[in-house]
């Protein structure tokens, strides 16, 4: 099909005149972005994108990230007028309480919005997370007769995102692992918020991505043509790289009060509404104005796409009638058959009575029947395998030689190996989980945010939970790590205290489907707490929290302790005598989510007499201990020695806990 140059700029015109219009009326958003590229907002989305505006999540689509999602109006402009489910009154209420048009896209609110983004670079990350996933897809599930995936993910970012780190981590990753399905457009208009883009960059980006291993192309984003000859070019490249499209763009073009200026950036040029709008060709009388002509191209082009849909549904019907096995593996995908903890828990074998292993190390040994019951799991380590474990044993390396490996070696980056871990989940075809150390999290954090924003189903295997690293001293000890964890709404936060609970944190990450877990385990050995049923350790790690060892007297105290300090809650409530209960506590969000009936017969409110205790800081524990209670903890950094004397030197040991008890 011929490109309509004339009626895509018009179109771009009118994307430009929403964009202002919305911002105009909530006095607020930015228009840079969506004004200067929208030619290639026209490009994409009226020629040159594969996708579905009745199917948004058609598996075969075209995934589209901005990641630059503060110029979130572009992406919006440009759904409504593709057809998607994003009406104009909607686009009206851009930024407005309830409204499917927040101020930056967010997954499962907006018909067409692949993930959340705003916080700058985390796009880039996912689109390579997202690219991964189409290459792991084609290499399981294409047959020579019946190519079901051949999609590509195209992103755009601006100077913010690719001034991130986290955007030159995954695309680092991408240019080694040569993920050629990925097509990422530099929207490079030398403007960031504060300043012209002179005052914090100098680089040659062209220079920089090629060193990676990239393809690079440099062309003038708003020439339509050029920009479509790229675009082309990119997708049809056999070079084995990466696409980089560096488009040369005038920001707030179409305010020529503020155009090509830092004011530029935000809603500064909204002001100049009323002649920016006459210098573009609109109309004086009618906001959010989209003519009939332009309607007439996006609706005919609509239909266009649902062709192709329908084409390729064609193929996928044969394709599933060929082949049986890869269509019931593929259904497995879907949360309907997300895996069940109960299940799970009869695959894996209960630990030998006299084990003694780091819960890494029991991990490990879990992850494998896991692996082996969900397919479609996949998993990730910071260059760390050999320390956190969580390797499939039965699978190999994912690379350019063998798209269908299971284990991907991230390598030291830690923050792009949690963007990209989300775009697999966005994509929702395979289930990530990755790993490193605990005290790392902080590297990987905002992207782990993002995940329990987005209600991911992404799981953190972070290992060497504790004061338990020893020698390795405070560095590398999260005292604060884990209570900085679960202050994060929508992240569970299980710690287990022995193999059996390693094994039901492990079913109750698998098991959920509305939110990232992190199951933190320790480098140190752990006894396997026998004075504890088996199916109790697996069944209360899947609740959170439960009674562990109950009084055989009128209760006088109950003893919180989490992960590896259960042991210690374990031998003092011995000394304490018969009128102690001790409650392991794994995972205080899932506990929290009990009924009150449950959560009362666990921690019963007459029982004010508690102290809890974690090798780390103490604050969050009072919720469960109350003002009358104590807290055996850990308020400050650790200690550089083997992991037996920091523990008693900072005074995580049973005899400070039956000494706190006592004081009560």
């Amino acid at each position: 099909m011929t490109l309509q140059t004339h009626l895509l700029a018009k179109a771009a015109n009118q994307a430009r005149g929403l964009a202002i219009d919305a911002v105009h009326a909530c006095s607020s958003g930015h228009l840079g972005l969506p004004l200067g590229a929208a030619e290639v907002g026209a490009v994409l989305f009226g020629h040159a994108l594969v996708h579905n505006p009745e199917r948004p999540r058609w598996i075969n689509r075209d995934r589209f990230i901005l990641s630059a999602g503060h110029g979130s109006m572009f992406l919006y402009g440009w759904l409504h007028l593709s057809g998607y489910d994003v009406p104009l009154e909607q686009v009206k209420k851009f930024r407005s309480l309830h409204s499917i048009t927040p101020g930056h896209p967010e997954f499962r609110d907006t018909p067409g919005v692949e993930c959340t983004t705003g916080p700058l670079g985390q796009g880039v990350g996912n689109s390579v997370g997202m690219a991964l996933a189409g290459q792991m897809a084609a290499a399981r599930f294409n047959t020579a007769e019946h190519p079901i995936f051949d999609y590509h993910v195209v992103c755009l970012a601006g100077d913010g995102c690719m001034q991130e780190g986290v955007s030159m981590e995954a695309c680092a990753f991408a240019g080694h692992q040569k993920l050629d399905n990925l097509i990422l457009i530099y929207d490079s208009n030398d403007v960031t918020l504060d300043a012209m883009a002179v005052k914090t960059q100098s680089e040659n980006a062209a220079l920089r991505f090629k060193a990676i291993g990239w393809d690079v192309q440099t062309i003038d984003g708003q020439d339509l043509a050029a920009f479509l000859k790229a675009f082309n070019k990119a997708k049809k490249t056999k070079s084995g790289k990466p696409q980089l499209i560096i488009a040369r763009t005038l920001i707030a073009k179409g305010i020529p009060e503020v155009a090509g200026t830092a004011k530029g950036h935000g809603e500064g040029g909204a002001k100049f509404a009323d002649t920016a709008r006459a210098g573009l060709g609109l109309p004086a009388d009618q906001h959010f104005f989209v003519s009939d002509d332009v309607r007439a191209y996006f609706a005919q082009h609509k239909q266009r796409l649902i062709r192709t849909c329908n084409k390729w549904s064609k193929t996928y019907k044969a394709w599933r009638e060929a082949n049986p096995d890869k269509a019931a593996l593929l259904d497995t995908s879907s949360e309907a058959q997300a895996p069940k903890a109960a299940a799970l828990l009869e695959k894996i074998p209960a630990f030998p009575a006299d084990a003694k292993l780091a819960t890494r190390a029991a991990g490990r040994d879990v992850l494998q029947p896991i692996a082996a019951a969900v397919p479609l799991l996949i998993g990730g380590s910071a260059d760390l395998y050999g320390s956190t474990l969580n390797y499939i044993a039965a699978d190999k390396d994912f690379d350019a030689g063998n798209r269908a490996g299971r284990n991907i070696r991230f390598g030291i980056r830690e923050h792009g190996m949690a963007a990209i871990a989300n775009g697999v989940a966005y994509d929702g075809l395979f289930r990530p989980s990755i790993a490193t150390f605990l005290v790392f999290a902080d590297y990987s954090r905002p992207a782990m945010r993002l995940a329990a924003l987005s209600k991911l189903p992404v799981i953190y295997i972070y290992t060497h939970d504790s004061v338990g690293v020893g020698e390795d001293g405070p560095t590398h000890q999260p005292v604060e790590t884990v209570s900085g964890l679960r202050v994060i709404p929508n992240l569970d936060v299980i710690r287990p205290a022995d193999p059996e609970e390693t094994a039901g944190a492990f079913a109750a990450a698998m098991e959920r489907m509305d939110g990232p877990t992190l199951i933190a385990l320790t480098r140190q050995a752990l006894p396997n707490l026998n004075d504890i049923p088996v199916s109790a350790r697996r069944e209360g790690a899947l609740k959170g929290g439960y009674v562990a060892v109950k009084e055989t007297a009128a209760l006088t105290h109950i003893l919180i302790a989490t992960g590896s300090e259960l042991q210690y809650a374990v031998a003092a409530a011995k000394t304490l005598g018969a009128g102690t209960r001790v409650v392991s506590m794994p995972c205080t969000e899932r506990f929290d989510r009990q009924s009150a009936e449950y959560r009362e017969s666990v921690l019963p409110n007459a029982c004010r007499k508690r102290v809890a205790i974690e090798a780390g800081v103490t604050v969050l524990w009072h919720k469960y201990v109350g003002l009358d209670g104590k807290v055996v903890g850990i308020d400050r950094f650790g200690l550089s020695a083997p992991a037996p004397v920091v523990f008693k030197e900072l005074g995580i040991t049973a005899e400070a806990l039956v000494a706190a008890a006592q004081l009560l």
